[in-house]
């Protein structure tokens, strides 16, 4: 039996045709950012300052973290920048396939089946890695070696390129030295994927132990600020500072803590 596909413009399906229109976009994305935001509420806040945040240049907003200090007024992460944190983990997979299938012997678990990581000050210091390389080819670095990866904007990775992570991405730098201490690394490979062109980027970056020294006396400088209910001193003298204006505890610390 044929189908009378010839339908009149008043049937049903073409009425939800006509309705959808450029309104579906905007309905789908509402209900898809308020499952993310929902999500990510439920997700229980460190207990814990990362190694990860460490190299944050302002201690006060470290402080405000590890307290768990309410952000401002629509400074919470939003259904936007949360689809870019997920697209993030599935950006990292997919490096850390392509260089295994390059032949780099890259692991993201210890013996314990779990992620690599440190604990430190009673557990009030931590990190995850996401991995290590225990061999690969000759490219010039002895292993094992950190591996971290990060998936950035097109902008964001080209001054990565331009001038270096300690230049252009201090909190990275920070990060991958701390990991390189607790770990027992003397050097870390850091792989930038652009999220615009999947162009990627390597640096090779040395166990400095200086520097990994000094962020972990910041680290507990922090908990004990925190612990004895002190907020460390502010990163600058005026609120229309740079990284101020990007803050989202500004309001709080220039008014309400000031």
């Amino acid at each position: 039996m044929l189908l009378d596909l010839n339908r009149g413009s008043g049937h049903v399906y073409g009425a939800v045709l006509r309705d959808s229109g450029g309104d579906v976009t905007a309905r789908i994305n509402a209900h898809l950012d308020a499952a993310l935001v929902e999500r990510n509420r439920r997700q229980r806040p460190r207990d814990y300052l990362g190694g990860s945040r460490i190299g944050e240049p302002c201690t006060r907003r470290l402080a405000y973290e590890l307290a768990h200090t309410p952000k401002d007024e629509g400074q919470e992460f939003d259904g936007p920048i949360l689809r870019v944190f997920d697209a993030g983990h599935q950006f990292e997979a997919l490096t850390i396939r392509w260089l295994r299938s390059a032949g780099f012997d890259l692991r993201d678990r210890g013996p314990d089946g779990e992620p690599f990581g440190f604990s430190a000050a009673g557990g009030r210091l931590r990190g995850h890695a996401d991995g290590v390389i225990v061999g690969g080819p000759e490219i010039g670095i002895r292993w094992p070696a950190l591996f971290e990866h990060k998936a950035l904007g097109a902008r964001s990775w080209n001054d990565l390129v331009k001038h270096g992570l300690r230049a252009a991405k201090p909190v990275y730098f920070a990060q991958v030295q701390l990991y390189m201490a607790y770990l027992d690394l003397d050097v870390a490979l850091v792989t930038a994927l652009n999220r615009d062109t999947l162009a990627l980027h390597h640096e090779v970056v040395p166990f400095e132990p200086q520097e990994a020294q000094r962020l972990s006396d910041r680290a507990v400088d922090i908990l004990i600020a925190v612990d004895a209910g002190e907020l460390p001193p502010r990163i600058a003298a005026h609120r229309d500072f740079h990284l101020c204006r990007l803050c989202p505890y500004a309001q709080r610390c220039w008014e309400h803590d000031a």
